[in-house]
């Protein structure tokens, strides 16, 4: 297999409704900035207000999923209403498919994607991406008593992914579109797998668990497909923006703000909480 590396450019809720895609187009505002005046931070100098629009695709937990309340809630929603309320501004979240994002930023559909998008030099070429915010890893998912071991069992099986994410670039360049079956969402995926339709599924770890803690029978491996960083992704034109977004990052980052949020929906090993999603 040839290795892979990341440029430093830079579940679903309940289980029986795993297989379920979070349907898009969801809007919510959340993360108002209630005493703008007397708590904006330097970063907010320039920006007048008004609503900050984060495009995210809701299939993602922790990162990213409905909740009961049918609301996108998790990490990257949390960490956007941070940056909104620094900036001075309203959060309104977009849920889409996520190969969609992108476009929507070019074409001003939205303002900024949050969505555990991990940070390439092809996608670096089409958006701005902030630094990175978190660390992801791709794993593979197979049944148990699979003879898939490792990495390097992949060739010659078909691989199940979700369009459009780096799972899906990754491997379709090691082993070839025609091993490589695409699907709208990560649970559908992962239906395919339960129904015998792929040999396995690469995904990012996080939402991997999920997926495996709520449908019998399956396992992570424990060699990791790829490392990887999530980052912010901002229109290239859109620099004002850019510059405030991750200057607010930084200072989320250098506070203990983004690590408190990461660690409320993954607990530090041996946290006896539980994940919130």
């Amino acid at each position: 297999m040839k290795k892979l590396s990341i440029a430093m450019l830079s579940m679903v809720l309940a289980g029986s409704m795993l297989l379920t895609g979070c349907g898009g187009g969801n809007n919510q505002a959340a993360g108002e900035n209630d005493s703008a005046d007397t708590q904006q931070s330097e970063t907010a100098e320039n920006t007048d207000g008004g609503v900050l629009r984060m495009g995210t695709n809701a299939t993602f937990p922790p990162y990213e999923y409905v909740d009961e309340n049918n609301e996108v809630a998790g990490i990257d929603a949390d960490i956007a209403a941070a940056i909104a309320e620094k900036l001075g501004m309203e959060l309104e979240i977009t849920d889409m498919a996520f190969d969609s994002l992108i476009p929507a930023l070019q074409s001003d559909t939205i303002d900024i994607v949050l969505a555990g998008m991990t940070v390439d030099p092809e996608r670096a070429e089409q958006v701005n991406f902030t630094d990175s915010y978190a660390t992801g890893v791709q794993v593979i998912i197979v049944p148990e008593g699979s003879d898939i071991a490792s990495p390097d069992d992949l060739e010659g099986k078909n691989i199940g992914v979700q369009t459009g994410t780096t799972g899906d670039l990754y491997c379709t360049d090691d082993y070839g579109q025609e091993f490589v079956k695409q699907f709208d969402n990560g649970p559908l995926a992962v239906a395919a797998l339960v129904n015998g339709q792929v040999d396995c599924v690469v995904i990012d770890n996080e939402p991997a668990k999920n997926y495996v803690a709520a449908n019998q029978g399956l396992k992570i491996l424990d060699t990791a497909y790829a490392n990887e960083e999530y980052a912010a992704a901002i229109a290239k034109d859109n620099t004002e923006l850019f510059e405030q977004v991750n200057a607010a990052i930084q200072e989320l980052k250098e506070d203990g703000t983004i690590d408190s949020i990461i660690e409320k929906y993954i607990p530090a090993e041996g946290d006896s909480e539980d994940a919130a999603a």
